[in-house]
């Protein structure tokens, strides 16, 4: 049977541990499917060093952005992040805003028409002030409304303050 879960709130506030928790609790072999690009150094030893922290159990995937391409039917998965999902389009859809929020639609319908569980992990990047910046304050619109449409798709949706779950819907 089809689930969708939403994990929303700030940095580092314990939204990707209550994923992985949440994903170990519903199987003993869940999927993870890291949609960021590797931009540095840093970077790609961090994304090791969390691929060594998950264990074996887990099924590690990287896709950037066409969740689609992976049939994980009757998996248990979590897509982290939909932030870093959502860099990818608005820089390679030239920070359409409205063409991204589209494609993002269209992609997550695709997705998660398979039979599984998923549960989406993302920013509450429009908590902060307003960034002086006009491609922050297009890029944070657009985080937004794609956490507001993955929301209402969602069966639950949990807000994470501090490493404390608060269920929302």
């Amino acid at each position: 049977m089809k689930r969708i879960i939403l994990i929303t709130g700030g940095q580092r506030c314990g939204k990707s541990s209550f994923a992985q928790k949440t994903a170990l609790s519903l199987s003993p072999t869940p999927v993870y499917l890291a949609t960021s690009r590797i931009w540095d150094d840093e970077f790609r030893q961090r994304v090791e060093r969390h691929k060594a922290d998950r264990g074996a159990e887990w099924t590690n995937i990287e896709e950037e952005k066409f969740l689609s391409r992976h049939s994980l039917e009757g998996r248990t998965i979590v897509i982290d992040c939909v932030t870093l999902w959502a860099t990818n389009f608005f820089f390679d859809l030239d920070s359409d805003v409205n063409t991204v929020l589209n494609a993002i639609k269209e992609e997550f319908n695709k997705f998660t028409a398979q039979d599984a569980t998923f549960i989406f992990v993302t920013n509450e990047i429009g908590l902060g002030g307003v960034s002086e910046n006009q491609i922050q304050r297009k890029f944070t619109d657009l985080q937004g409304w794609t956490n507001q449409y993955i929301a209402q798709q969602a069966d639950q949706v949990y807000l994470m303050i501090a490493g404390i779950p608060l269920q929302v819907k």
